[in-house]
């Protein structure tokens, strides 16, 4: 007997809705394209208005790490609404929540040396938050020529223009040229496509870590504020660099007195298998980014961590510079920070970076299998609950595989019962903390529905 899809009683929705656009869409295949309508989630699954329902592979958009049926996080938002929907955190008030949030943040980042909390309403804002005070921090110290950062090609920061014109990545850069001035970019510890023609990943994080110094000889260290890469590249491809890749960054951010700033807006909170991506690679940042599973996605919320050095110049400073003339309406929203804290706390009890590094081996062996099934496949990447599947027309050259052949894995691997991600060439999985052995599995048998999509 045939299942049929429940009833949702939003059949009548039409993905060709003209009213909006969305966000990293062409507006023109938006209206050719109708969208998926989404009208329910509980645990890791979500629910389309047709009443078929998938496995999210996706986690939301990395974000929904404890997944949709968290009562304890919709708890504590519900609560704080009925107690205090809003109130300010600029200068001189603040908020029980926020007071909460900050001190459940400080003994969470301790390893990594962070002790100050700025609050941000989501990735972007906490990046260009960090890049602000970046700058800031060398002006109060007296260096004021140190205006200039450097990143990653192939590095995602997000979309304001600080943000932007580190990005790594010309799909975000090119339509809003020109950006920022006083921003350089060096390769990615790539180790599927790089351009120093070998495949050692020691040897790639070496010749990267020496292009980074001489990048800042060349700028001139007393001109460099600071050096920002994310731990794991994410939506670059989730491109993992050698585990001594960040250890060698910190040692030469520190010899030439520039600050190291984490984009942890992905990696924080578990999904590598460590609590943050810095802490996987042993090294702790000046400044660190996050967001996204901070609220497991309930509510918008970001947090820039800060260390004890970073802070001291600020604190201790006794003129205008040290002033925080940045922020926003929302920083240190209550209803965000309740649901944060509450989010924290089951985090934690769950243990769900235990979990992110069990199943992160079923899931990495799993796409490796995969690769050696599937000729398209050119890479199978990722780390903990981070993975990838580089797709190619063949393997010799490396060439990209067609955007039709891509929608037409995603689309099989929908129809079988799992949501997943494309970007470019590159299939993107990045499910809930919170998935079974046999959810890996599910995704995996999904992936490989799709893959048989595709001709030889």
């Amino acid at each position: 007997m045939t299942n049929l899809p429940e009833a949702t009683g939003f059949e009548h929705l039409t993905g060709h809705d003209q009213s909006f656009w969305h966000p990293m869409t062409h507006p023109a295949d938006a209206l050719a394209n109708p969208a998926r309508i989404f009208v329910k989630a509980e645990g890791v699954e979500i629910t389309d208005n047709t009443g078929h329902t998938v496995l999210d592979a996706v986690g939301g958009l990395w974000n929904v790490n404890l997944g949709y049926s968290c009562e304890p996080v919709k708890k504590a938002i519900s609560d704080q609404l009925q107690q205090m929907p809003y109130y300010s955190s600029f200068r001189g008030t603040t908020t029980a929540p926020v007071l909460e949030l900050a001190s459940s943040l400080k003994e969470w980042f301790a390893e990594d040396g962070m002790t100050r909390s700025f609050f941000t309403s989501g990735g972007s804002d906490s990046v260009e938050t960090c890049l602000r005070l970046a700058r800031q921090y060398h002006k109060v110290r007296g260096d004021k020529d140190r205006y200039k950062f450097i990143g990653l090609k192939k590095g995602y920061h997000g979309t304001h223009f600080g943000g932007a014109s580190v990005n790594g990545n010309s799909n975000f850069r090119r339509n809003y040229e020109p950006l920022m001035p006083g921003t350089y970019h060096i390769p990615a510890p790539w180790t599927y496509r790089n351009p120093f023609n070998t495949t050692d990943p020691v040897e790639i994080a070496k010749l990267c870590a020496a292009l980074l110094e001489e990048e800042i000889k060349f700028q001139g260290a007393d001109t460099v504020a600071a050096f920002i890469m994310e731990p794991v590249l994410g939506a670059g491809g989730v491109i993992v660099p050698h585990e001594t890749f960040m250890p060698m960054v910190r040692e030469i951010c520190d010899r030439h007195g520039v600050l190291l700033i984490a984009d942890e807006v992905i990696t924080a909170f578990g999904r590598t298998g460590s609590w943050s991506g810095s802490r996987h690679w042993g090294v702790k940042p000046d400044l660190m980014a996050t967001a996204k599973a901070i609220s497991n996605a309930y509510f918008p919320v970001g947090a820039v961590m800060i260390n004890d050095k970073v802070a001291e110049a600020f604190e201790s400073n006794k003129d205008a510079m040290g002033a925080i003339g940045h922020g926003y309406t929302y920083s240190g929203h209550p209803v965000g920070c309740a649901a944060a804290v509450a989010t924290l706390a089951e985090t934690k009890r769950l243990n769900v970076a235990a979990n992110a590094a069990a199943r992160g081996e079923e899931l990495q062996s799993g796409l490796k299998a995969l690769m050696a099934k599937h000729n398209k496949v050119g890479d199978a990447r990722g780390v903990g609950l981070m993975g990838c599947l580089e797709m190619v027309a063949d393997r010799e050259s490396k060439s990209p595989l067609d955007k039709g052949s891509m929608e037409a894995v995603a689309d099989a691997a929908y129809e079988d019962g799992v949501i997943v991600r494309t970007s470019g060439n590159n299939i993107i999985v990045s499910p809930p903390l919170i998935i079974t052995s046999s959810d890996v599995q599910r995704i995996l048998n999904a992936l490989d529905t799709g893959l048989s999509t595709i001709k030889a």
